[in-house]
């Protein structure tokens, strides 16, 4: 049973309140109702999650929230839970959507919680936000401010109001939920950090420790770019938590998968940093937990599940380049492959399942990728494809009706009615499969698809294929313009 702590009316009471969670342990996260919410919220800063106790999600985040609660309280940062079961009422009136949804709340009003789920994450986001900006750097708190977050920017000697200036602190309001910016013009300071002049210098809690920034013509976009790249670990572990970041960097990410029980990892890890130094700010790369992850890794087009294993992902345009399984995961293989792969000597794999002799099933295409360019993207004809999985029960329904809609067709020329395994197959458009079955509709001569949304009965497929068909059906190729007896010829 779980236990609740009493909240008392005031903020130092919520302050001081505790709650028990489901092993009667003592939590600093705080429990509250429609009755003690708003006083809670209406503190200087404060973040809150709304949560349901069937929800995974949530259960996964609980103790990371408990332990960032018992870390931030010493900042004065309070962390509160709704039970959204039980505070129905209260999460409709804040919008909760979904479970876990994290808000940050200053005086009353709300803002999306955009930091990690880990405990981590939680206080180095909640830190950044009770923060200005730019703090002020001082004699006495230099050495722990820069050891404060993973990351973090100090300014030294920068002159108020002159470009420099002006870029940092820019640059500091852009980048104020990801890291924390400082600066001083204390001499003092400046020598404690080894630096003369106007400088800025990155501090981080991996690899070499700082990177002093050139700061000569420095604009925001070059100081932007330039942190980017530096506060990214050379080889770091990439899960859930902190996929988005490689995601979203622009940057082909090249994946080392081994096995975490591997004694070797630690070495095999340090063995690729040098290769990783040489295309900093052009590839990331990150090692992976290949036993728990490894439909990732099959998604990657690598061959075998044995581990270690490499590939390089470019995330942009969705291509796979899988190293070779038959050699070693070697500095020199990799460093050799990773050459290649920047010169553009490597193409990009695409998994395909075997051609079959018999193409054509009752009157449907059995498509695969090694023929999808020339099937589907035929610009002669108009291409339905169905996207399909085997393990899509729907799939399996909609399989006969397919095929009658595929034997209606079967005399027409002008149309290919194909069928694509998705999950064996992968799909070469600049387009995602989400779902399934999936059916598109190609018109000849164009390079757009149309997605069918109606239902899959074959009346409705044939309607929307001979709606939107470019070419002409044997039907009409046969029509002729009816003959007007009583109409003279004219001269």
């Amino acid at each position: 049973m779980k236990l609740k702590a009493s909240v008392a009316a005031g903020l130092l009471a919520f302050l001081a309140s505790v709650h028990a969670n489901e092993n009667n342990e003592p939590s600093d996260v705080v429990s509250l109702t429609k009755d003690t919410f708003s006083d809670f919220v209406n503190s200087d800063l404060s973040l809150l999650s709304f949560t349901a106790p069937w929800c995974g999600h949530c259960n996964r985040l609980k103790p990371e929230y408990k332990s960032a609660a018992s870390t931030l309280k010493s900042k004065d940062i309070p962390l509160g839970n709704v039970d959204c079961t039980e505070q129905a009422e209260l999460c409709a009136e804040h919008e909760v959507g979904g479970y876990p949804t994290l808000k940050v709340f200053r005086k009353g009003l709300s803002t999306p919680y955009g930091g990690t789920r880990k405990a981590d994450g939680i206080v180095s986001y909640m830190t950044r936000q009770s923060l200005p900006a730019v703090s002020s750097i001082t004699p006495q708190n230099h050495d722990e401010f820069k050891q404060s977050d993973k990351v973090v920017v100090i300014a030294y000697n920068l002159k108020p109001n002159s470009d420099l200036y002006n870029t940092f602190h820019s640059t500091a309001n852009t980048l104020r939920d990801k890291h924390l910016f400082g600066e001083t013009e204390d001499s003092t300071v400046a020598k404690q950090a080894g630096v003369s002049g106007p400088s800025v210098v990155i501090y981080k809690s991996f690899d070499e420790g700082r990177n002093d920034v050139d700061t000569k013509s420095l604009d925001e976009k070059t100081l932007i770019d330039t942190i980017s790249v530096n506060s990214v670990p050379l080889i770091d572990e990439v899960g859930p938590e902190n996929f988005a970041h490689y995601a979203t960097s622009g940057l082909p990410l090249a994946y080392l998968f081994v096995n975490p029980e591997d004694p070797k990892l630690e070495s095999r890890v340090e063995e690729l940093k040098p290769v990783a130094e040489e295309y900093k700010g052009k590839i990331n790369f990150v090692w992976i937990d290949g036993v728990k992850f490894v439909e990732h890794g099959k998604a990657l087009n690598l061959v075998k599940d044995e581990w270690p294993g490499f590939v390089i992902q470019d995330l942009v345009e969705g291509n796979k380049y899988p190293f070779d399984a038959t050699k070693d995961v070697n500095k020199k293989n990799i460093a050799s492959f990773v050459k290649d792969y920047s010169n553009g000597k490597i193409q990009p794999s695409i998994k395909s399942q075997p051609i079959p002799e018999e193409r054509v099933v009752d009157g449907v295409y059995q498509l695969v990728a090694d023929e999808y360019e020339k099937v589907a993207l035929d610009d002669k004809k108009d291409s339905l494809v169905a996207f399909v999985a085997g393990w899509c029960g729907h799939c399996r329904a909609l399989h006969p009706k397919y095929n009658e809609l595929g034997q209606r067709f079967s005399g027409d020329d002008g149309v290919v009615i194909a069928r694509f395994d998705a999950t064996e197959n992968d799909v070469p458009d600049n387009f995602s499969i989400t779902s399934f079955p999936t059916i598109k509709l190609q018109p000849a001569g164009t390079k757009g698809w149309i997605d069918y949304e109606g239902d899959r009965s074959v009346e409705d497929l044939e309607e929307f294929l001979n709606k939107n068909r470019a070419t002409k059906s044997s039907s009409q190729a046969e029509q002729k313009p009816a003959h007007d007896e009583h109409k003279k010829d004219e001269l």
